[in-house]
């Protein structure tokens, strides 16, 4: 059975989202606070965690800095934040994810069995894109009318977000990754490199369904 930790300050959220997850099969511990949340975790390590910013006594950055010391459980923030900032501050700080309240109890289940998908063991390197199979092992693309083929920057790209379905990557993070840590303020090479990928891999590229893009925030591939 999924156990998740609830970190949030207000009852009624901590309730309500325990009725619905337990009636959903999954375990539930909660805390009211961060120093209890880590307490909780280190007690009872959950398989996923879903923690509020606005804590009472530890600010919710901290949290996340605290439990990404020692797990690699998904994190998906809970937060009446809703400015980019936050957003992207937090998966700066080692958060998975990030859902703006008020939300609906459908789009977030919808996110935890995605945290739980990418969580999953697998040595599958294959990836679909409708009729396209994308090996991020041999770096080949196959299935296609026409031969595809990638430049490094671009497979360097494609394989941060393909191994990582329907995770938020932020724009610091690609930048950081694929160009290095000098480059984190070069947003326009990310508009650059995914218009072209989505021109050899989407099927619409003016209306991608697999690569979207997260406004001010980052990046998403959508299995």
């Amino acid at each position: 059975m999924t156990r998740i930790l609830v970190v949030d300050d207000e009852p009624q959220i901590v309730r309500a989202l325990s009725i619905n997850l337990r009636a959903r099969g999954y375990d539930v511990v909660t805390a009211a606070d961060g120093k209890a949340a880590l307490a909780a975790a280190s007690y009872h390590p959950p398989d996923l965690i879903l923690p509020d910013l606005g804590l009472p006594d530890l600010d919710g950055m901290e949290v996340i800095g605290g439990l990404r010391g020692w797990t690699a459980a998904p994190i998906i923030v809970l937060s009446g934040r809703a400015d980019s900032r936050d957003k992207i501050d937090a998966l700066d700080a080692g958060a998975d994810d990030y859902v703006t309240k008020p939300f609906s109890i459908g789009e977030l289940l919808a996110r935890l069995r995605a945290a739980e998908r990418r969580n999953a063991p697998t040595d599958d390197a294959q990836v679909m894109l409708g009729p396209l199979t994308v090996d991020l092992s041999t770096r080949q693309i196959t299935g296609g009318e026409d031969s595809i083929k990638l430049t490094p920057t671009e497979w360097k790209v494609l394989d941060i977000l393909l191994r990582n379905p329907g995770k938020l990557i932020s724009q610091r993070q690609l930048l950081t990754e694929v160009w290095g840590p000098s480059y984190v303020r070069e947003t326009h090479y990310l508009r650059l490199y995914l218009a072209r990928l989505r021109r050899k891999l989407e099927p619409d590229p003016s209306r991608p369904r697999y690569l979207l893009t997260e406004p001010g925030m980052g990046y998403r591939f959508s299995p």
